[in-house]
C-alpha cells in the first residue's frame, strides 16, 4: 500500500538515488586528491556504502568516471567551440589552452582523464577526438595567418600539452597559478619566427601519439 507515491518501491528509489549521488560526490573528492586510481573500496567507504553497492550502480572504473567527469569534459567542448569561432586563431589557441590547464590545475583526475588513453569513458572519447580537431583546426588557421610556425603538427603540441600536463598537479601544489608560465614558454615555441630553427624527426604519427598517452598515466578499469 502507498501514501501519496511514499511506499516502499518509492523509498527504495530515493535511497538508491541518494547512494548515488554521494558516490559520484565522493568519487570526485578522492579522483581530484589522488588521481583516477583512487581505490574504488576508499570511494565506497567514503561515501558511506558497501563495495556492491558501488558496482550496482557503477560495473567498471570507466562508469564511475564517464559520470563524475561528465559536466567538466562537456565544459571542454565548449570552449574548444569557442577557439574555433575566434577570428585570430593564435589568440583562439591560447585562450583554448588557458581554460584546459586552469581545468587540470584544479583537479588531479582531471589531469589523468585528459592526458592518457583510459578506454571505456564513452564522454572522454567525444572530447578527445573534439580536442585533437579543435588543435588541428586552429593550428591550420594558424599556419595561414602566418602566427604559427609551419612545421608544427596537431601531435607535436598535443603531446607537448600532455606532457606539461602531468606535471600540474605539483606545479599547483607549489604555487597555484605556476603552470602559466612554463604553458607561456611552451606556446611562445608555436610561434612563426624567422628565427625558428626547423624540428627534428618527423611528428608522431595519431596512433604512435595514443601509444605516447597510454604510457604516460594510469591503466587501471
Amino acid at each position: 500500500m502507498t501514501v501519496d507515491g511514499k511506499g516502499p518501491g518509492a523509498t527504495r528509489r530515493s535511497d538508491a538515488r541518494r547512494n548515488r549521488e554521494r558516490l559520484v560526490e565522493a568519487a570526485r573528492e578522492l579522483f581530484a586528491e589522488q588521481g583516477l586510481d583512487a581505490p574504488l573500496d576508499v570511494i565506497a567507504r567514503r561515501a558511506g556504502v558497501g563495495n556492491a553497492t558501488l558496482y550496482r550502480h557503477f560495473p567498471s572504473r570507466a562508469a564511475l568516471v564517464d559520470e563524475v567527469f561528465e559536466d567538466a569534459l562537456t565544459a571542454t567542448m565548449a570552449a574548444g567551440e569557442r577557439a574555433r569561432t575566434a577570428a585570430d586563431a593564435w589568440t583562439g589557441l591560447v585562450d583554448y589552452m588557458e581554460s584546459v590547464f586552469a581545468g587540470l590545475a584544479a583537479d588531479r583526475g582531471a589531469i589523468d582523464l585528459m592526458t592518457t588513453g583510459l578506454e571505456g569513458v564513452t564522454t572522454l572519447e567525444a572530447v578527445h577526438a573534439h580536442n585533437r580537431e579543435t588543435v588541428d583546426a586552429l593550428l591550420r588557421r594558424g599556419r595561414e595567418q602566418g602566427t604559427v610556425r609551419g612545421d608544427l603538427g596537431a601531435e607535436d603540441l598535443l603531446f607537448a600539452l600532455a606532457a606539461l600536463g602531468r606535471a600540474v598537479p605539483a606545479l599547483a601544489a607549489t604555487a597555484p597559478d605556476a603552470w602559466r608560465r612554463p604553458l607561456a614558454l611552451l606556446l611562445d615555441g608555436l610561434r612563426a619566427s624567422p628565427a625558428s630553427a626547423p624540428l627534428p624527426e618527423p611528428p608522431l604519427t595519431a596512433d604512435q601519439l595514443d601509444d605516447v598517452l597510454r604510457k604516460l598515466g594510469p591503466h587501471r578499469h
